[in-house]
């Protein structure tokens, strides 16, 4: 572990710098809060990826169709013991017995409780290993009996049938018994050698995960060198970054300033600039209304000297005589009464004259506010180049600056190589290779102790397909050699050998059935409490908080991983969280939260937050005073223009004539009203008359009432623009020069507190660099360097081979023997009950008629046909034949 102390020392800096700037910029943000503006966000730094290593293990195992038969095993396993993990127990018994075990020690109350508690979680096992040990001990013996009994006549070894008339039932049910017994039997033979078999195939699967493991780990330790150089090399992005903001620091540092100052200063150029608009437009206003009010003055004149005239035509035309005619004079005396219409309404001529301000406004404009204020614009966005100019002395010191950043990035490096890592790592990847071959010499001892135990387990299941072909055997011969006429003595040779291959398959079976159970019953005990104690826990990860439990070793020691690792049990380092860290492919030095371990916040302090620096940073002065946002010029004349008189004109007197209509009357309809009235007279020279005035009428109001009415119009809109304007001038022309004022006082006398909170933003910019570096790299130690994803596919490795491939398969195993072993006993039964019906009998029961004495006598021959015995009355046959097969042969039996 060596080589990983000095890898994370070298990288953990990252992440104490972190925390250490993360504290100062939750102090800062403290501060920062009680300001009107935060400081402007950090430009993001683009570090690139950290090179990546690609492991090639993948630790997952799918069993296939032989998965069902584990199931099975783990349902039976489980109907066994459903108890939990018990978890808080094995704490305790460890915790009981951390100085030895010792049979006194037992005694005690609280070990004594421990064991019931134990014997009370392995009751089940108990129970099975129980019955397996006595099956083992009664089965030899009973086979021992089973054949002295045998050997003295008896339990079935007498040579004689007794006939009966459900004889063929009886062998038909124990033929149907027993092929079905030893199908099962098969069935177990089939599921035991699956497992035997898998278990030699899976070996094949471990060399693979053994060679992706090596692999994995050789990849972790190469790759590792070579993350820590980009890590140590991306120094350089964050160290030219800062470089070029000082090399522009008067873009940078004096844009800083102009943005912060524009809020104020650039209004108030705004507001003066529009001024200046709005003395063009009163300018222009005054004049359309000076030049409108000329030709009203003169339209009116001539408008009421031609209506004058044609209301005098008119009236003369109305004293013709013929307007004396009863039916006209009506009409007549209608028109004269309108003759008064004819006049002018608006009066233009007493109106004052703009002329006096229109001069004022004139000479105020002779001074250009416009370019007065563009020079204030100009020279406040001069601020850039005004501050690179005071900030010559930092960008002459650049190059000191630049030796100081060089220097940090070589003590860095420096730093970096204090510890062998490389070499480290180039000894841990030669004993990887050593290790690969050394554990590659032993593949052909594992193929031939692999060999071994497939012959042994063969050979042990080839004891039961030894019964399976007696049985089987013994069956096709008897079925194929049974005679139903043939009686019990004259069987035939082949039904014969059926007979006695069911007793020889009757003999192995108490020959190899106790074996065979004490070879379950041991692979049971063994592999059913690996699979509940080890290979469950392991799964669901139980395992790993029995090892997590604190002060389980030893009483004075926390936490046992960091103990082993770093001699330093206080750490809060569990097996449990390293797993579940690498098992996520996070980096080892978050897994083995060695920033716990190293403290170099010194070593930060002496390099990447140099204190030289901040001397040249703090060096910075900016004077503004050179500033000048509008010229005296432009302040005059704001003023003349305030006073020019535009407030003083009468605009309610403007606007009351401009309401007014030109006439009294609207001409156009005044002539059209005429026309039809002269058409009421009669056809003559007085309807002619009349319309000839109608005519004259218009025209009249197409040469002078038109153009006066435009120009009223513009009259009208220039005069309510003026009074727009003109509306409060003097007070709008003192808030400008106040605002103006008040901005160039920020600057003049309250520049250097800008100046220095936008230095020190500016300052926070340049370290805030060097912090995204510190994030990153701390981020980078998390999540990317040095991956430990081949530490958790070594443990998930281990669980696959140990359980997966071994404990599964031989708990399969024990399986299907055991229920071999189990299917003997009634394969041993039946085959001992269907013998009698294939195997040819030394005697038989003969049956003769004893006349009319109702009685019947019974002969038994022996093989030879000779007369064994002679007839005796029913009341005896039991006591002188207590072995005939067939009772006496009455009449209505």
């Amino acid at each position: 572990m060596l080589w990983t102390r000095w890898l994370v020392l070298l990288l953990c800096w990252g992440s104490t710098s972190g925390e250490q700037q993360a504290d100062e910029a939750r102090v800062e943000s403290r501060v920062d809060s009680r300001r009107q503006r935060s400081p402007p966000p950090v430009e993001p730094l683009d570090f690139g990826f950290v090179p990546a290593a690609v492991y090639d293990t993948h630790a997952y195992y799918e069993p296939g169709a032989v998965g069902i038969l584990f199931h099975v095993v783990h349902a039976f396993l489980y109907v066994i013991q459903p108890n939990s993990f018990p978890k808080d127990l094995i704490i305790k018994v460890i915790q009981q017995n951390m100085g030895g075990i010792k049979i006194e020690e037992w005694r005690k109350p609280e070990n004594v409780v421990l064991l019931l508690q134990m014997i009370h979680y392995e009751v089940g096992f108990l129970i099975c290993a129980t019955i397996g040990v006595t099956f083992l001990i009664l089965t030899p013996i009973i086979g021992m009996c089973f054949c002295v009994c045998r050997c003295c006549e008896n339990c079935g070894g007498e040579m004689h049938q007794r006939q009966r008339k459900n004889i063929d039932c009886q062998r038909g049910f124990y033929t149907a018994s027993l092929i079905a017994t030893s199908i099962f039997i098969v069935l177990g033979v089939l599921i035991a050698y699956a497992a035997n078999h898998n278990v030699s195939t899976q070996i094949k699967s471990t060399r693979r995960l053994i060679n992706t493991n090596m692999r994995d780990l050789k990849t972790f330790a190469n790759n590792t060198p070579a993350q820590i150089d980009y890590l140590t090399a991306q120094y350089t992005t964050a160290k030219n970054k800062v470089l070029s903001d000082l090399d522009n620091i008067g873009p940078l540092l004096g844009g800083r300033i102009h943005s912060q100052l524009e809020k104020e200063v650039v209004p108030s150029l705004d507001t003066a600039l529009r001024m200046a608009g709005a003395m063009r437009e009163t300018k222009e206003a005054l004049e359309n209304v000076n030049s409108s009010l000329e030709v009203l003055q003169e339209g009116t004149g001539m408008l009421q000297a031609s209506l004058s005239g044609e209301r005098a035509s008119l009236s003369n035309t109305l004293s013709d005589p013929a307007c004396t005619n009863g039916a006209v004079s009506h009409t007549c005396n209608t028109i004269r009464s309108t003759l008064s219409q004819l006049g002018i309404n608006a009066d233009f001529s007493t109106l004052p004259d703009v002329t006096r301000a229109l001069e004022n406004v004139k000479t105020v404009l002779k001074t250009d506010l416009s370019n007065i204020v563009q020079k204030g614009y100009s020279s406040f966005n001069d601020t850039p180049n005004l501050v690179k100019e005071q900030t010559k002395n930092i960008v002459s010191a650049l190059p000191r600056v630049k030796g100081m950043l060089d220097k940090i990035g070589i003590e860095i490096n420096s730093f970096s190589k204090m510890f062998p890592v490389e070499p480290s790592l180039v000894n841990f990847t030669i004993f990887l290779s050593d290790g690969q071959k050394t554990i590659e010499s032993y593949y052909p001892q594992i193929d031939q102790m692999d060999f071994y135990r497939w012959v042994g387990c063969v050979a042990v299941l080839c004891m039961v397909v030894l019964v399976l072909a007696f049985n089987f055997l013994g069956l096709l011969c008897g079925t194929c050699g049974y005679d139903k006429q043939a009686t019990p003595t004259t069987r035939g040779c082949l039904s014969n050998t059926g007979g006695n291959l069911l007793m020889a398959g009757v003999g192995f079976s108490f020959i190899f059935v106790w074996v065979l159970m004490g070879i379950v019953t041991t692979l049971f005990v063994v592999g059913g409490n690996v699979e509940k104690m080890m290979c469950e826990p392991l799964a669901n990860r139980q395992l790993f908080k029995i090892i997590d439990t604190p002060f389980l070793v030893h009483p004075a020691k926390k936490n046992f991983l960091p103990g082993m690792l770093f001699q330093n049990p206080n750490i809060d380092l569990t097996l449990g969280s390293m797993y579940r860290d690498c098992y996520e492919n996070n980096g080892l030095y978050h897994s083995l939260q060695l920033e716990t371990m190293f403290n170099i916040n010194s070593f930060l302090n002496r390099t990447v937050y140099n204190r030289d620096l901040a001397k040249v940073f703090e060096s910075v002065q900016v004077d503004l005073h050179d500033i000048t946002l509008l010229e005296q010029a432009g302040r005059d004349s704001l003023i003349n223009f305030a006073n020019s008189g535009v407030g003083n004109i009468d605009y309610e007197a403007y606007l009351a004539e401009v309401t007014k209509g030109v006439t009294l009357v609207d001409l156009l309809s005044f002539s059209t009203d005429l026309e039809a009235q002269a058409d009421q007279t009669p056809r003559g020279a007085l309807e002619n008359a009349l319309k000839g005035h109608a005519s004259s009428i218009r025209q009249i109001h197409r040469e002078h009432v038109v153009p006066m009415e435009q120009a009223m119009s513009t009259l009208s809109q220039s005069i309510k623009q003026l009074q727009r304007m003109s509306s409060d001038l003097p007070v709008k022309v003192t808030n400008i020069l106040s605002a103006i004022d008040a901005a160039e006082y920020l600057i003049t006398h309250n520049a250097s507190h800008v100046v220095k909170q936008e230095t020190k933003g500016y300052t926070q910019s340049l370290v805030g660099y060097f912090k995204q570096y510190t994030e990153w790299v701390k981020n980078s130690l998390t999540s990317e360097v040095a991956q430990c994803k081949p530490i958790s596919n070594i443990v998930d490795s281990m669980e696959i081979v140990a359980c997966s491939f071994v404990v599964d398969s031989v708990n399969t195993f024990w399986f299907g023997l055991g229920g071999c072993c189990i299917l003997l006993i009634p394969s041993i039964i039946f085959s001992i009950k269907l013998a009698k019906y294939y195997r040819r009998m030394d005697t038989e029961d003969v049956f003769e008629d004893m006349g009319n004495t109702g009685n019947h006598g019974e002969q038994v021959c022996d093989i030879h046909g000779d007369l064994a015995v002679v007839s005796s009355p029913y009341c005896d046959t039991l006591t002188r034949f207590p072995r005939a097969s067939a009772p006496p042969s009455y009449a209505d039996w």
